[in-house]
C-alpha cells in the first residue's frame, strides 16, 4: 500500500473503538464517528487520517481527512452511542453512491522518528 504525499503510515491497533452518533447526518458515515485512542496513543490522535483508495492506481491510497479523536478516559461526548470495537467494523467496505470504495484510518507521518514512537507503542497492547 501507498499512500500519496505521505513517507510513513501505521495501522490502527486492535484495541482501537469508536463512538457512533445517535442521530447520524445523511452524509459520509466516517464523519459523524469519533474514534476512542487507547492512551498509549493519546500523542498521536492529530495523525489518524481516513483514506481511500485512488480510481488510478489500486495500490494508492489519497489522505481524506483527519479522524475525530478522544481518549479512552475522556467522558463518551452527549449524542454519541459506545464505544464500540473498531473491527469488524473496517473489516467491510463502505458503500456510497452505488459504487464500493476502499476507506482506512491510518496513523500518517511525515518524519520517521514520530512513525517509530507510533509503531513501538502499537506494539505496546497491554495484556
Amino acid at each position: 500500500m501507498i499512500v500519496q504525499d505521505t513517507n510513513f503510515f501505521c495501522d490502527m491497533p486492535a484495541d482501537m473503538k469508536y463512538l457512533r452518533d445517535r442521530n447520524p447526518p445523511q452524509n459520509f458515515l466516517e464523519q459523524n464517528m469519533i474514534f476512542v485512542l487507547p492512551q498509549r496513543l493519546r500523542k498521536f490522535r492529530k495523525n489518524l487520517f481516513h483514506v481511500r483508495r485512488t480510481d488510478a492506481d489500486a495500490t494508492v491510497y489519497a489522505p481524506l481527512f483527519q479522524v475525530r479523536c478522544v481518549t479512552e478516559h475522556d467522558p463518551v461526548p452527549e449524542g454519541y452511542d459506545g464505544p464500540f470495537d473498531v473491527f469488524p467494523f473496517y473489516t467491510n467496505p463502505t458503500r456510497k453512491r452505488r459504487r464500493t470504495l476502499d476507506y482506512y484510518v491510518l496513523f500518517l507521518f511525515q518524519d520517521k522518528l514520530s512513525y517509530v514512537k507510533c509503531r513501538d507503542a502499537l506494539e505496546d497492547i497491554p495484556s
